[in-house]
């Protein structure tokens, strides 16, 4: 990475070969922070050009060397320029020098690398401090030369790096081959990172390849202190950016004061949520049925020693010559025709075609959860005994019956449930106990609050669902409003139960505010005659008509500090349902509670709604 900045010199120059041969290109250093302890790894060198020079960017600098075919010349110049300065300076750590991989082959042809590397070695500064950053090694055609390069220069201990890894150029093969001691995560996975979780997960993959290859991470680009904050909790060891410290004349021992104010911060990031990503996976395949066809060629007679050979069918499709659906045959509807008097001797010989169902449902390979569902509530619902045909790319590939279309509904709209609610969006079951597991293994203080609703169910019951609905989205609102998504991890356990694992200090207020909030607006959604009343008639769990006052939110809590011993998501979890049961039996409000020491239960018992 090169950079452009203003360096005095007594003439401006035409020619890149000019301002080589002249000089006036000077080296600068950006740190490479330790995203544990705050100081300074490494050093990234960086080339400044001079004042006067025509090429204010670097990417002008470069491209008017490719035109004067001297981009070797340039970019071992910045190396021996960088390498010169560092010696000068001595600072403590590693030196990260830029070189195309078509320069790094060149030059060590030409002698070039391997007399630089003498020199460091005769100023006493050990090669082992030196890490070429491969640049541009995308565009590697020789990959047996590039392998070659590198195994000369881990001759002198010299370290690689992979520079901007995952732009869409960058190469795994590449990183699988070379194995090289550092990659450096491109920016663009860093950038806004809180926004999107599809970046986390990306970042998560890198650190398991990582793992596999024996590369340590660097994340690039931090410049936000929620970035800072992600990254270090993902656990990427080195980062680079602004925010830790910008380029200078010369080196740093510690990332600056703001980027330290987050590495020292105990709370731990909340991790954002990918919302209903379940949905969008393909679900087809787990009801396909290989159920092999018939064609229209084949009788009556012959359909039903099909049935009677494979009790297992329920019923069996009709294709053409290229296996492209004509028709589906139901078992049921076929046998009860084929009984009736005087069909066998009419129809028997005739085409099977007679009793199938010429405009079958038709379902992609690659169907998700939300085209199931669509077929599950559209008008027709003759795909209950019938089935439905699934193809791929238009040609038969099997059937799927009515009653494994529904339970594949079922089943992932329950398994989304657990990582999202779908009514609030909010994280389910699964997320809660990732993110209690994070505190406790490292060994976080904080608060877990259960929230819920009192006096709901007579709610529901008088105005139905629709408006219930809404009750518990004003209560998903008024919580998620007080709390800091940065600190504070809000999820929904289901119904009108909801989860804060806080980390802000004043978590109390936050709580009460909340309740507030919910509190007063929960009264408009009454009609006036209930809000005039201050409640409602209603029967109660046992069946018995009384009054029920407005609908109101309480929250348990259960300080959770530091010294708390072998606790257990489940622990925690219990603790927050017997606080939040202790506020509703008070009546609503906040009632604190604590951590009664665990005991011996069911290991991995989830949050459930009480």
């Amino acid at each position: 990475m090169l950079g452009s900045v203003s360096v005095t010199t007594n003439a401006a120059v035409g020619t890149v070969k000019a301002l080589l041969a002249r000089g006036g290109l000077h080296p600068h250093f950006q740190p490479i922070a330790d995203l544990a302890e705050g100081h300074s790894a490494a050093h990234e060198a960086l080339i400044r050009t001079p004042a006067g020079c025509p090429w204010r960017s670097p990417d002008e600098l470069f491209a008017a060397a490719r035109e004067e075919d001297c981009v070797v010349a340039l970019e071992i110049e910045c190396v021996r320029l960088a390498l010169r300065a560092w010696m000068g300076l001595r600072p403590a750590g590693r030196l990260f020098v830029n070189l195309s991989a078509q320069a790094l082959v060149t030059a060590l042809a030409q002698a070039d690398l391997n007399l630089l590397l003498t020199l460091t070695e005769e100023a006493h500064l050990s090669a082992s401090g030196v890490v070429i950053e491969l640049t541009e090694h995308e565009r590697v055609r020789d990959i047996a030369a590039l392998e070659a390069a590198v195994a000369r220069l881990r001759r002198h201990k010299v370290q690689i790096a992979l520079d901007d890894f995952g732009d869409g150029r960058s190469s795994l093969r590449l990183w699988s081959e070379l194995k090289p001691e550092f990659v450096k995560i491109d920016r663009y996975f860093v950038h806004q990172l809180p926004q999107h979780p599809e970046k986390l997960q990306t970042l998560r993959a890198l650190i398991q390849i990582a793992q596999v290859f024996g590369s340590t991470l660097i994340a690039e680009g931090i410049e936000t202190e929620d970035e800072l904050h992600l990254v270090r909790d993902l656990g990427i060891r080195l980062g680079q950016g602004w925010l830790l410290g910008r380029p200078a004349p010369t080196p740093v021992s510690r990332a600056q004061a703001a980027a330290l104010a987050v590495i020292e911060r105990k709370d731990l990031a909340v991790f954002p949520e990918r919302r209903r990503a379940a949905h969008r996976r393909a679900a087809v395949p787990q009801v396909l049925r290989e159920i092999p066809p018939v064609t229209p060629a084949q009788s009556n007679d012959e359909l039903l020693q099909r049935f009677s050979t494979d009790e297992t069918a329920h019923a069996i499709a009709i294709v053409d010559e290229a296996q492209r659906p004509l028709g589906l045959v139901s078992r049921t509807r076929f046998v009860t025709q084929y009984a009736k008097p005087y069909f066998k001797e009419l129809y028997g010989r005739q085409s099977c075609t007679l009793s199938a169902n010429l405009s079958p449902r038709l379902l992609d390979l690659t169907a998700d959860i939300d085209t199931l569902t669509a077929v599950l509530t559209s008008e027709d619902q003759r795909y209950l005994s019938e089935g439905v045909i699934i193809v791929e790319h238009g040609r038969y590939r099997g059937l799927g019956a009515g009653e494994d279309l529904v339970r594949a509904v079922t089943e992932a709209r329950i398994e989304a449930a657990r990582h999202a609610n779908p009514l609030t969006l909010l994280p389910g079951n699964i997320p809660i106990t990732q993110h209690i597991e994070r505190l406790l293994e490292a060994g976080r203080e904080f608060v877990a609050c259960y929230f819920d609703l009192n006096q709901f169910k007579p709610f529901n019951d008088l105005y139905g669902y629709w408006r219930g609905d809404e009750m518990i989205l004003l209560a998903a609102r008024a919580i998620t409003h007080h709390a800091d998504p940065r600190r504070d991890f809000v999820g929904h356990v289901g119904g009108d139960d909801f989860v804060v694992l806080f980390q802000s200090d004043d978590w109390e207020a936050r709580s009460q505010q909340a309740l507030a909030h919910f509190n007063a607006a929960a009264v408009g959604l009454y009609d006036e005659a209930e809000r005039l009343a201050g409640g409602v008639m209603a029967e109660d769990r046992h069946g018995n008509l009384r009054f029920h006052p407005l609908t109101t939110l309480s929250v348990g809590a259960v300080k959770i500090t530091e010294a708390a011993p072998n606790l257990r998501p489940e622990d925690v979890a219990n603790a927050a349902a017997r606080a939040k049961r202790q506020a509703k039996a008070l009546g609503g409000g906040l009632h604190v509670d604590t951590l009664r020491p665990p005991h011996p239960s069911p290991s991995g018992q989830a949050l459930s709604a009480n």
